[in-house]
């Protein structure tokens, strides 16, 4: 039996306890269950989902920045003429 892992904000369907429920793996497939009412089910559809483009993965000229030039940053004095 794999890890359990709390699934953070999930609400249990039977008991309405929240941060209740865990998730973990065997060779039966993915269950969450919950450990304040001994709720479980197992889950049928595994989705993967794609990591959201944001600021930090994605530049303005297209894909990610994982191939773009590093240059460093220069500081200005702004009283040096």
């Amino acid at each position: 039996m794999s890890v359990k892992r709390f699934i953070a904000g999930a609400v249990c369907p039977r008991c309405g306890e929240m941060d209740r429920l865990v998730s973990y793996e065997n060779e039966d497939g993915v269950f969450k269950e919950c450990v304040a009412c001994d709720f479980e089910e197992k889950q049928v559809a595994q989705v993967e989902l794609d990591e959201l483009g944001t600021r930090v993965n994605f530049n303005e000229f297209g894909g990610d920045d994982s191939s773009s030039d590093v240059s460093p940053v220069k500081i200005l004095d702004p009283n040096s003429k």
